[in-house]
C-alpha cells in the first residue's frame, strides 16, 4: 500500500478536503488559501494525480478506498487527541460521507456538499442507470457527448442530439482527469449508497444555489433529511468551489466555525 497524497497549508484546526472528479485538486488554490487563515489545510489527491502520477495506469476505483486513504491522511496529519473538520465536493463528498459511517472516531464535522449518491431517491434506480449512460457514451462518442449528456442528467431534462465525437485513446485518458472520472470513478461512486451508521459526529449536506430544482440539489435536501443531518446552500452550483472560491470559503468557514467567525 503506498502513502497517501496530500498538500498541508495553513494554521488551525485541521480541515480535510476531498476533491470532486477523479479526485485532482486542480482548481481549490484560491478556496485553500482563503480557508488557510482558520484552518490548516489538509487537501487529499486520492490517486495522486497533482503529484506526479497523472498519465500513470487507473483502474475502477472503490469508494472505501477513499475514505480508507482519507483515514490515513488523517492519522498522517491529526495530532493526538484532535478531531478533524472534513468537506468533500460530488465524489469527493461520497467518501467523506462512507468516512462518516466508516471512520468518524476522530471527526468533528463533516459536509458533503452535492454527492451524487443518488441511490438514496426513491427515484434512484433511475438516475443510476441514467449515470451508467453517460459513461456508456464517454466509451462511444467521448468527453464532449459526455459531458452534454451529464449536464442534462443534473439538470433532469432530456439531453437532445448529442455532439459527434471519438473515443479517447488510452494515452489520452490517462492525462485527463475529467476522462478519467468517466471512465473508473461516476460509474462506481453513483452506484454507491452511503451508510447510515452511528457517529458523534456532525453531519452536513450542502448544494449550490445555482442548484436548486436539479438532480444534486435533491439528492442532498433528501439525504439530510433522511439522516437528520443540516442542510446548507453554497454560493454558485455543482462548481461553485471555482465559481466562487472566496465567498465558498467564507460559507464553509461559517457553516464549521459559527456565524461570528470573521472572514
Amino acid at each position: 500500500m503506498t502513502d497517501p497524497h496530500y498538500d498541508i497549508t495553513g494554521h488551525g484546526p485541521v480541515l480535510l478536503i476531498v476533491p470532486g472528479g477523479a479526485g485532482h485538486p486542480m482548481g481549490l488554490g484560491p478556496m485553500t488559501d482563503a480557508l488557510s487563515a482558520h484552518f490548516t489545510v489538509v487537501t487529499y489527491d486520492p490517486l495522486g494525480l497533482a503529484h506526479g502520477r497523472l498519465g500513470e495506469p487507473v483502474t475502477d476505483q472503490r469508494v472505501q478506498d477513499w475514505s480508507d486513504g482519507a483515514r490515513r491522511v488523517l492519522d498522517a496529519t491529526l495530532p493526538e487527541g484532535e478531531s478533524a473538520y472534513v468537506f468533500g465536493t460530488s465524489a469527493g463528498a461520497i467518501a467523506a460521507l462512507d468516512l462518516f459511517a466508516r471512520h468518524a472516531e476522530r471527526l468533528r464535522h463533516v459536509v458533503a456538499h452535492e454527492p451524487p449518491c443518488v441511490g438514496v431517491l426513491p427515484d434512484g434506480a433511475r438516475h443510476q442507470a441514467a449515470f451508467r449512460e453517460v459513461c456508456e457514451v464517454y466509451r462511444a462518442k467521448g468527453l464532449a457527448a459526455a459531458g452534454a449528456l451529464m449536464t442534462a442528467v443534473l439538470e433532469e431534462r432530456e439531453a437532445g442530439e448529442l455532439p459527434e465525437g471519438q473515443p479517447l485513446s488510452r494515452e489520452e485518458e490517462l492525462v485527463s482527469p475529467m476522462a478519467l472520472s468517466l471512465a473508473h470513478v461516476i460509474g462506481p461512486f453513483t452506484s454507491y449508497v452511503p451508510e447510515a451508521g452511528p457517529s458523534r459526529a456532525r453531519l452536513t449536506l450542502a448544494a449550490g444555489n445555482d442548484s436548486r430544482g436539479q438532480l444534486l440539489y435533491r439528492t442532498a435536501e433528501f439525504l439530510a433529511k433522511d439522516r437528520q443531518a443540516d442542510f446548507v446552500e453554497f454560493p454558485g452550483g455543482h462548481l461553485g468551489i471555482l465559481q466562487d472560491a472566496s465567498g465558498f470559503a467564507e460559507r464553509l468557514t461559517r457553516t464549521l466555525l459559527g456565524a461570528d467567525v470573521r472572514s
